[in-house]
């Protein structure tokens, strides 16, 4: 039986500046990204809420894309709030409730060659419904998964700060070798030999009660559902490290998971055919799934600031109306939203606190003001 067509329901996609048809968002066969793999692009999600659908963390991932752009020299012919606006736009056009939202901005048609800066820069923005990325049934039974052959390069040889196109051939090594050979997943090592993280996903370990992810030195993605997860366990109390994590640890540790936009959070079941503790979703995994799912559906109230509700998006009032919140609590995302439409995001170096603060004194002085 054929899988059901994710894309059937999609029938605007957001390019260059427009809503196109769905089958008129179409590129030049010599357009630069590919064949050369110059492009970088955000995953994302819009979650289905009791007050409508709302994107998480969508400052941090448009930060994080800019940032991407700026690694490798791509100007953003479009501002962070035009940007914005669109996925907006594209998540309105296709009347969607719930979905993932893909960003891409990569080197179109204009000429062949390793050189990539005579080739102009676009931007297209899809959405479409997709569930869960490892399967319906991992966050209850847990994903077998394998340490992968291939390793992650050395960031001197790819930036994986850099969400880009082209890390991600890498990637589709490590998942061909895993779901060739019978596996869900795979986790690749760095050049050190020392856990990174699987082909897109980024990994936390429990083990003795304390929550361990590598770090970034590990040649991973910062991911923003990584950073999630992290908040949320130290919500909890519980002890967070992010240090080197040898093979020999997947195979030890009490409780594995993978934490990622599309993967949300997937326990391990098992590596290599080794049982992770008892063999099924450990009991810190599952809490911390538990609480990331209600915070995402809008079940618990939103303390971190994370959801971003689209009817908000379109309407100046409505985001004034949130930036109003307390100044004492998290900055809401349309209040770091509205720091980040006040700076040149792809060519400075504000840090994320930085645009943290500037947030909360949006919000402080949209109080002070009201």
């Amino acid at each position: 039986m054929a899988a059901p067509n994710p894309f059937a329901n999609v029938r605007w996609i957001w390019k260059n500046g427009e809503l196109v048809e769905f089958e008129k968002a179409t590129v030049h066969v010599l357009t630069h990204a590919l064949h050369y793999g110059s492009g970088v692009f955000e995953g994302i999600r819009c979650y289905r809420t009791p007050d409508g659908p709302a994107v998480f963390r969508l400052p941090e991932h448009l930060r994080r894309l800019a940032l991407s752009a700026k690694i490798y020299r791509m100007e953003l012919p479009f501002s962070i709030a035009q940007i914005r606006d669109a996925i907006v736009d594209t998540i309105r056009g296709n009347g969607f409730e719930a979905c993932y939202i893909r960003p891409l901005v990569f080197r179109g048609f204009g000429s062949m060659g390793v050189n990539p800066l005579r080739s102009p820069v676009e931007v297209v923005i899809a959405a479409w419904p997709w569930g869960k990325y490892l399967g319906d049934e991992a966050l209850a039974q847990g994903v077998d998964v394998c340490v992968s052959s291939w390793r992650r390069p050395s960031s001197s040889t790819l930036p994986s700060m850099a969400k880009a196109t082209g890390n991600y051939l890498n990637s589709q090594l490590i998942k061909m070798e895993a779901v060739t050979t019978g596996f869900v997943e795979g986790i690749a090592l760095d050049a050190g030999g020392y856990v990174s993280e699987g082909s897109g996903e980024n990994l936390f370990l429990v083990q003795d009660g304390v929550l361990m992810t590598p770090p970034l030195s590990a040649s991973l993605l910062p991911g923003i559902t990584r950073d999630a997860i992290i908040t949320l366990a130290r919500d909890f109390g519980i002890k967070v490290r992010e240090q080197v994590i040898p093979r020999g640890m997947l195979y030890t540790c009490d409780e594995l998971f993978f934490t990622g936009t599309a993967a949300e959070i997937t326990p391990v079941r098992s590596v290599d055919h080794i049982p992770v503790g008892a063999g099924r979703p450990g009991e810190i995994t599952l809490r911390l799934a538990a609480e990331f799912m209600a915070l995402v559906s809008g079940k618990l109230p939103d303390r971190h600031g994370w959801l971003y509700p689209v009817s908000m998006a379109a309407a100046a009032p409505a985001r004034q109306a949130a930036a109003t919140s307390s100044a004492a609590g998290p900055p809401t995302a349309p209040a770091i939203l509205e720091a980040l439409e006040a700076v040149e995001i792809s060519h400075t170096a504000e840090t994320a606190a930085e645009l943290v603060a500037a947030g909360r004194g949006a919000a402080g002085a949209a109080e002070s003001e009201g």
